[in-house]
């Protein structure tokens, strides 16, 4: 239930040969004069810690007033910094605009999702024409189609239009569209400056207005009780961590309201949610690697929260209700869990037998426990696999033929439901949505992901391969070209990793890197450790003491595939964001004359400065991860070792494309102001460094879909001008 702190969405970037001329786009004479780069001031600042003295000259640009960021040193750096950005972007516009216009071809202006069924009524969320954000319309529900697919448009209603709540603004985030039992009220969460602290809205359907109370600083989820009177949500602390849940009851003062768990330990992060049977409350607090269960049955909603088990240190559990027992997965037997059952009546791990044993070949991921049946999400062998227990516990799976393939549930709101929702997608297979029917076990496809601007999936070719890291591990890598690219080196690659908090890099379907492939370009994904690709003990293996192999194997595969002939030294192009961005700061200081060009998306790069404030939000629970540098002198020099801003160096490094978000609580904007200040110091060559501070959104950047494909061209172009790349796609 759990995601990674310091993760967010992939973004692309591309690179190799550091060349500003381009055959369509030339340089201009602008850009040859180009003004100088902005330079931080070095202020003196040091401190001691095990004994070792660590300087810090630029220090200064943390504010020393956070989470308020006012220091006029500061922002004006930023700035400058964003005027060199879009100043060294200005001859590339052309290209952005070329780039932009290809992305946004390949979206349906009209785009909806597939209809999901839920109760008396049958909810979509749609796209109008230009339209930035999501429109909630609803139709009634009749059983004489069991999908609902073709809604009819006299009977829709709109629930809620997000670009009227976005009107006027820089940044729009909704969070949590939450329907109570009774389809008469949506609570939901709104951010409008990236800081993810949202205020909780409850939106009377009928009437079409807001009911007066509205919860301040929560995190956006909140479930409802049966009789859809109460409310619970989450709220955050001063320093952002989620920690109590609150209890609300609808016409109240929020200020009055009930405290119904709190949270003490700063390592812990609070969630809630509701089970499948739609019976109870679940309220998780966890650790990267510790968790806590507690319930409350919501047809009970003044009563009292009940644990299931006490929490143990590296005990890491969760669960779902199904009829009259409890479906939990734990790891208290096997690193890649196990799922067990228990009475409802009593759920304690003395009574847990169970029904799945652990496995070393399949790592199980998530429970989901309907009326009828049992789902499993797992990973087999590197791939997400989806099982179905049937009344009498008996496991099929549901198959798929490609060799490589992302597949995940989709929405599945109701408790006994004949179709399991899904959704598929690899490579070059776009987004199909199916229901998976579970009396006959037929899968019947309900929308497959349409490309306005064209897509040929046969015109390009998908691999999975096996690149051996200098330990001798076997790193999976997946692979994706078109059918024309050559192999023989001279090809172009851009390769993507994240590597942290056991996030797997799925192989899914992304229209955005069609405007690489046509380019050239071979697209990999490097599935290296610190993901759970491969099971729990893939993660253990790129993390506390074993990190370094995260950004050993990322080097090793670019190496290998450099060896093979799918590209060359100098013609990779990386990416990563946030932990991402630590891997990319690793491998530019361990190998920086084999990357063409760098993305680095809010990148957690300053670590051993982090890991020793434990006044930010993540840090407490980040020390399993990383390890705590304020008690061990080990984990201090192990951090200090690898950590991408204290371990720079005077060389030359390649074309730097680096983002950051002012109000991000996850990745701190100092982290890549300072790593770049850093190495603008340090840089002993002519290669472009630009640094964009995105000043109105946090870490997901901008809020928009048509602002987000806006990043990612300008993103494009850069990477394309630097490698010296046709733009003229095939």
């Amino acid at each position: 239930m759990r995601f990674p702190l310091r993760h967010v969405a992939i973004v692309f970037a591309l690179t190799a040969h550091c060349v500003l001329t381009i055959a369509t786009y030339p340089e201009t004479n602008e850009q040859a004069i180009m003004k100088e780069p902005p330079i931080a001031d070095r202020r003196p600042h040091s401190w001691v810690l095990h004994d070792i003295e660590i300087e810090d000259p630029y220090h200064w640009l943390k504010d020393q007033s956070y989470p308020e960021i006012d220091d006029t040193d500061i922002l004006n750096h930023l700035k400058q910094e964003n005027a060199y950005f879009e100043q060294f972007m200005a001859p590339l516009q052309n290209l952005v605009e070329d780039l932009f216009s290809e992305l946004k071809g390949r979206q349906v202006e009209d785009e909806a999702s597939v209809p999901v069924q839920d109760g008396p009524y049958v909810y979509q969320s749609r796209y109008r024409p230009n339209s930035q954000y999501l429109i909630h319309v609803r139709w009634p529900r009749t059983e004489s189609d069991a999908a609902n697919l073709e809604p009819p448009e006299d009977q829709v209603e709109v629930l809620l239009d997000e670009n009227a709540l976005a009107e006027g603004k820089d940044y729009f985030s909704l969070r949590g569209f939450k329907v109570d039992p009774t389809h008469q009220l949506v609570a939901f969460g709104v951010d409008d400056n990236g800081a993810e602290r949202y205020t909780l809205k409850v939106l009377n359907l009928a009437a079409g207005e807001y009911l007066p109370e509205s919860m301040e600083n929560a995190t956006g989820e909140a479930v409802w009780s049966t009789d859809g009177k109460t409310l619970f949500y989450v709220v955050n602390n001063e320093n952002w961590r989620p920690y109590r849940v609150m209890r609300h009851e609808l016409g109240t003062d929020p200020a009055n309201d009930e405290i119904l768990f709190e949270e003490q330990d700063d390592g812990f992060f609070v969630e809630i949610w509701r089970t499948t049977s739609r019976k109870y409350l679940i309220v998780s607090t966890a650790s990267n690697v510790t968790s806590e269960v507690h319930y409350l049955a919501l047809d009970n909603a003044g009563g009292s929260l009940s644990v299931v088990e006490p929490r143990q240190d590296e005990h890491e559990y969760d669960l779902d209700h199904h009829r009259e027992r409890w479906v939990i997965r734990s790891n208290d037997q096997h690193k890649n869990f196990r799922i067990a059952v228990a009475p409802e009546s009593q759920p304690a791990q003395k009574n847990w037998q169970t029904l799945i044993a652990g496995s070393d070949e399949r790592y199980l991921l998530q429970t989901f426990a309907f009326e009828s049946h049992t789902v499993v999400q797992a990973r087999d062998n590197g791939l997400r696999s989806i099982h179905v227990l049937d009344a009498d516990d008996q496991l099929s799976t549901i198959s798929f033929d490609e060799p490589a393939y992302n597949v995940y549930l989709g929405s599945n709101p109701e408790s006994d439901p004949k179709f399991l929702r899904l959704v598929y997608s690899s490579l070059t297979t776009p987004n199909t949505t199916y229901d998976f029917e579970f009396a006959s076990q037929a899968l019947h496809t309900r929308k497959v992901q349409q490309i306005p601007s064209g897509h040929v999936p046969s015109a390009y070719v998908t691999e999975r391969i096996m690149a051996q890291a200098r330990d001798g591990t076997k790193v999976p890598v997946s692979l994706v070209y078109r059918k024309d690219t050559p192999r023989d080196g001279s090809a172009p690659l851009y390769l993507y990793a994240y590597g942290a908090y056991g996030s797997s890099s799925d192989p899914y379907f992304r229209t955005s890197i069609l405007s690489l492939l046509n380019r050239g370009f071979i697209y990999g994904i490097a599935h290296i450790r610190g993901g759970s690709e491969l099971g729990y003990a893939w993660y253990e293996g790129g993390k506390l003491d074993q990190r370094t192999n995260t950004f050993n194997d990322f080097v090793d595969v670019a190496r290998f595939l450099v060896a093979q002939k799918y590209t060359s030294k100098g013609r990779l192009a990386i990416a990563g964001s946030s932990a991402g961005g630590s891997l990319m700061g690793a491998v530019v200081n361990q190998a920086p004359a084999l990357w063409g060009a760098v993305a680095a998306h809010v990148p957690f790069v300053d670590i051993l400065n982090t890991m020793l404030d434990d006044s930010l939000p993540l840090t407490p629970i980040e020390w399993p991860e990383w390890g705590n540098p304020i008690e061990s002198k080990t984990d201090f020099e192990y951090i200090r070792s690898y950590s991408p801003y204290d371990q720079l160096t005077a060389m030359d490094y390649p074309p730097l494309f680096v983002t950051a978000g002012l109000n991000d609580p996850r990745v701190t904007y100092w982290e890549p102001a300072k790593w770049v200040a850093r190495i603008r110091h340090l840089k002993q060559d002519d290669n472009p460094l630009i640094f964009r501070t995105e000043m109105s959104s946090g870490h997901g950047g901008k809020s928009g879909r048509y602002d987000s494909l806006r990043e990612v061209a300008e993103e494009y172009a850069f990477m394309i001008s630097v490698m010296g790349i046709n733009a003229t796609p095939n």
